[in-house]
């Protein structure tokens, strides 16, 4: 699971009536998941098919796990953590290309999916992701209720399955596997609801603190790009079918 969730907080923004302005901004943040999802579904499928760099993640010996894989599994962490604080201090060229990396990284850490799961299950829970995804994300732009308070609810929920995954870690309990990815699938929906209404609000906004508004939409899809890749891992788990 991919539990480097994005934690940047949008402070400072003055909200204004400009739908243009929203639009632009969320245009752009949609870009970024989009590029992001690219380059990691890419990534993913050339480690996967290719033998000589799959055998730098994993030993065709011994079958375990090479310094390389753990590396590349706890290397996207590293780059949220980066993104995140340092985007003051971070020119936009060095920003977008650290989240360029970042993608590539997660598609790499992601390849062991296409080996322990069919094809047809990865690309028919992809698709079962990509709608669910997009209406949560339509109905987040819609709905006049404001989310903020199931934000916080549903941010709660997420340290709880951090937590919960971490402990099943050493239990290996099937149980609590399944329990953790049903929650999972219900905190990631409605955080895409949660987060795009957020999103829409600071679109709005004129101000955003000492960022400007070309890192705030990187930002946002950063923020969207963990909602839908987590929410992908967690249908996975329900619903992939294993080699």
């Amino acid at each position: 699971m991919e539990n480097n969730k994005s934690g940047y907080v949008y402070d400072n923004v003055f909200q204004i009536n400009e739908s243009d302005s929203t639009r632009k901004f969320l245009a752009n943040v949609f870009m970024w998941m989009f590029v992001a999802l690219g380059i990691s579904a890419l990534s993913a499928y050339v480690f996967a098919s290719t033998p000589a760099l799959l055998s730098t993640l994993v030993n065709t010996t011994t079958g375990q796990l090479t310094g390389v894989a753990y590396l590349v599994m706890f290397a996207p962490l590293a780059f949220v953590l980066l993104i995140n604080f340092g985007m003051n201090r971070i020119s936009y060229p060095v920003l977008s290309l650290l989240f360029i990396a970042y993608a590539a990284v997660t598609g790499i850490s992601l390849s062991f999916i296409l080996l322990a799961f069919t094809a047809s299950s990865v690309l028919g829970v992809f698709i079962t992701t990509s709608v669910v995804f997009g209406v949560m994300a339509i109905a987040g732009y819609t709905t006049k209720t404001d989310l903020t308070k199931f934000g916080s609810i549903l941010i709660m929920f997420l340290i709880g399955i951090v937590v919960a995954s971490v402990v099943n870690m050493f239990l290996h309990s099937s149980g609590l596997d399944m329990l953790i990815s049903y929650i999972g699938v219900a905190v990631f929906v409605g955080l895409t609801a949660y987060d795009v209404q957020k999103l829409k609000n600071i679109g709005a906004g004129l101000t955003y603190g000492d960022a400007s508004a070309s890192k705030m939409a990187l930002i946002g899809g950063l923020t969207l790009y963990l909602d839908f890749i987590n929410l992908f891992l967690m249908l996975l788990r329900i619903f992939g079918r294993r080699r």
